[in-house]
């Protein structure tokens, strides 16, 4: 089935360009999204999806109220939702494997919907920086055929990614939360993007691919064995100054966050902590947090 946006089929295009000009409504949802002053998210009903992971649930669950993510500098945040349902996933795309990771999130979405419940799949995409190698726009369009692929009607709703969103707020850090109760999808702030936050990013850091971490039927975060190969030449990197990691490890320098910085150089002490991954997944199992009283996820 085609993708849509307004009940009219949207076209394969060559540049964000040309589909914001056949489809100016868009233009204007995302205006009125970026208008939006970034929500801080409670801790306590959050559920952080971080770079190659997506997490799906429904409005009955009583752990998770709002799925979220952000640092999207050249990334983009995918939200799919179903009307009737209720049933929503968060995915942060950065284009390591679109055209497989796209059916995983509408997937997530479908297998949690009555099929006999009204209702359509709406989609929501956030992010991009407008970087010199085109790293964004090329995944912006990936993202949209991939979506086009799919047998399953999908309205396309908001669209505020690459260079619209450049122009549009100074904010390049892309963020987005989705509420699961009422489907409200917003520009979002997080103090807390646990657990296991170290673990993992350093999965990612590793060139793992996109992963599922949250099982909705137990309400629980679930990290899945990993693997990755021992690297001292990475201990070169924590002796290097800001603009050196940057400049190297960044598709974006000039739009990273200020925490950037920070971020790799503790996933990098993490893996050189850890040289493999086998002490951490104990008889090959996964780990596995709770919500605990105090609002928490807490190993289970």
């Amino acid at each position: 089935m085609p993708l849509l946006t307004q009940n009219k089929r949207i076209e394969r295009v060559n540049s964000t360009a040309e589909l914001f000009s056949k489809h100016p409504h868009l233009k204007e949802s995302a205006q009125q999204f970026v208008s939006r002053s970034p929500e801080v998210v409670d801790t306590k009903q959050l559920l952080y999806v971080q770079q190659r992971e997506f997490a799906a649930t429904t409005p009955a669950d009583n752990s998770v109220s709002i799925l979220g993510s952000d640092d999207a500098t050249t990334c983009h945040l995918v939200v799919l939702r179903h009307t009737g349902s209720g049933a929503t996933c968060l995915a942060h795309c950065d284009g390591s494997s679109t055209w497989t990771e796209v059916p995983l999130i509408v997937n997530a979405v479908t297998s949690r919907s009555n099929p006999a419940k009204e209702g359509r799949l709406e989609l929501h995409l956030v992010g991009g920086f407008d970087d010199d190698r085109s790293t964004s726009h090329s995944l912006s369009l990936s993202i949209l055929a991939a979506f086009q692929k799919q047998k399953e009607e999908i309205q396309l709703e908001t669209c505020c990614i690459t260079a619209l969103y450049e122009t549009l707020t100074e904010r390049l850090c892309p963020s987005s939360g989705v509420n699961v109760k009422t489907g409200q999808v917003f520009p979002a702030s997080f103090t807390c993007r646990g657990p296991a936050e170290e673990l993992r990013s350093a999965r990612t850091f590793s060139g793992a691919q996109m992963v599922e971490v949250y099982d909705s039927s137990r309400e629980l975060v679930k990290i899945d064995p990993c693997r990755w190969t021992p690297n001292n030449d990475m201990a070169f990197w924590l002796s290097q100054d800001d603009e050196t990691i940057l400049q190297y490890l960044s598709t974006s320098p000039h739009a990273e966050p200020p925490h950037f910085v920070h971020h790799i150089k503790s996933t990098i002490q993490f893996l050189l902590d850890h040289p493999t991954a086998d002490g951490l997944f104990p008889g090959g199992q996964p780990q596995l947090y709770r919500r605990a009283e105090d609002g928490r996820w807490k190993r289970a």
